[in-house]
């Protein structure tokens, strides 16, 4: 048995969990008692979703072989603990590309089907567990289900989006996207306003694969919520960038004693960044590491955020009420004093998840990350959770570690359906929570 640190602003200062790898856990089977354990993959979610503090941890990294690829077709069949960047260096050769990618390519598969994530294409390509053709799942009973949309459908769906708590995912075949080049070119589009770009977005995404803003969440009057596009494509095939980048390993060496994010380092650092765009758009050839994965390049990041780490409260609500909706949210942040350091502004498309309980859907979905103040913080998390659900939205279990029961039940109204197909010797500190178990 080993443990493991998991890195992130709630786990600061909290003790190792225990792990075993797949291997330790099948041979268990039979002898396992309840809510004795958790899958876990890279453990890079911000919330309790991937602990277990009064259990042990799955390791699933250890089973990461890929154990087929088909370079005619992008059919990819690989363990659960494959990384992305696995995938990644072996599909670009073949002018294969993921069809959808958060924003780290250190996550694994499995974790990539449980927390159903998704990226800057959501308006083309949907979630990530669209693309997923099939899955094998070990459950404590040992049971090995072959789940499909076509067979052992309701675990199918269950374990797309379900937190790990269906049991550990030993494999999937993963549909690629065939692609001209890996690298991007990027269009980069400043708007002054929320009312520019609330105006601009659709065609954007219309005319992009990729599309996400950045936006200055201290402005206010009329630059509030001004911010730039990041719109792209991927580039044609006569691209002469280098498939696999070489980047120098840069690290944060240590957690500063204090909060470099605070409001007035963020007001400068924010300025920069809208002033350093031109007003004009402006189309450039980029690599697929800088566009997808910047922070990947910086080990340790969060250390960035002081002492406390950092967290992150994502949201999605819908569109007809969406610009009103942002704009409380970001003043609500700016009222408490919080500065976020990352402000993302997405719209997501309708393609309809395969997961019970996905998270994206119809709508806008709004990233704030903050550096954590404890119970100031909280007091914040609390009321932005109300401003979204009051909308009709829903608040990303992945990024939280104290949502109220009601703020899920709201967010996710079929999360009884999940308790009911859980595996009984499954059990996360976010679930034990949230289901009062």
């Amino acid at each position: 048995m080993k443990m493991v640190e998991l890195g992130g602003s709630n786990w600061i200062g909290r003790r190792p969990q225990r792990t075993v790898s797949p291997d330790d856990f099948e041979d268990r089977i039979g002898t396992i008692e309840p809510m004795a354990y958790l899958p876990l993959g890279s453990g890079l979610s911000f919330g309790d979703c991937r602990s277990n503090d009064r259990g042990t941890l799955i390791d699933g990294s250890r089973h990461n072989r890929i154990l087929s690829f088909d370079p005619g077709t992008g059919r990819i069949s690989c363990e659960g603990g494959v990384t992305l960047h696995d995938i990644l260096l072996r599909a670009i050769p073949h002018r294969f590309f993921l069809p959808v990618t958060p924003g780290t390519a250190f996550a694994t598969v499995g974790g990539a089907v449980a927390n159903d994530v998704h990226g800057r294409n959501h308006h083309a390509r949907g979630a990530f567990g669209n693309h997923v053709q099939r899955l094998t799942l070990l459950r404590s009973t040992g049971e090995r289900l072959v789940c499909s949309a076509e067979e052992n459908a309701d675990f199918f769906a269950a374990t797309i989006g379900g937190m790990g708590l269906t049991g550990l995912i030993l494999d999937v075949d993963l549909q690629l996207m065939k692609v001209p080049s890996p690298h991007i070119q990027r269009h980069v589009i400043r708007f002054g306003n929320l009312d520019e770009y609330f105006a601009r977005v659709e065609r954007v995404d219309e005319e992009h694969e990729y599309s996400i803003a950045w936006i200055d969440q201290l402005a206010t009057g009329r630059r509030m919520g001004r911010g730039v596009f990041l719109a792209g494509d991927h580039a044609d095939g006569s691209c002469e960038l280098p498939d696999v980048p070489k980047r120098l390993p840069l690290s944060v060496p240590f957690a500063l004693p204090f909060n470099p994010l605070d409001t007035m380092t963020m007001r400068a650092v924010n300025e920069y960044r809208f002033r350093r765009e031109r007003p004009a758009e402006t189309v450039s050839t980029v690599t697929w590491s800088s566009y997808f994965y910047p922070l990947d390049a910086i080990g340790s990041w969060n250390r960035l955020y002081g002492p406390g780490g950092p967290c992150q409260h994502q949201s999605v609500y819908p569109s007809e009420n969406a610009p009103e909706i942002t704009a409380r949210l970001l003043e609500a942040a700016r009222r408490a004093g919080h500065a976020s350091f990352l402000t993302v502004l997405r719209r997501f498309g309708d393609i309809v998840s395969r997961g019970l309980l996905s998270f994206a859907r119809p709508g806008f979905a709004l990233t704030l990350d903050f550096a954590n103040r404890g119970e100031a913080t909280s007091k914040l998390l609390d009321e932005l959770d109300r401003i979204v659900v009051d909308a009709g939205g829903a608040v990303n279990p992945c990024s939280d570690f104290r949502m109220s029961p009601q703020t899920f039940a709201a967010s996710f109204p079929c999360c009884a359906k999940l308790e009911a197909l859980r595996d009984p010797a499954m059990m996360s500190d976010f679930w034990r929570r949230i289901a009062h178990i």
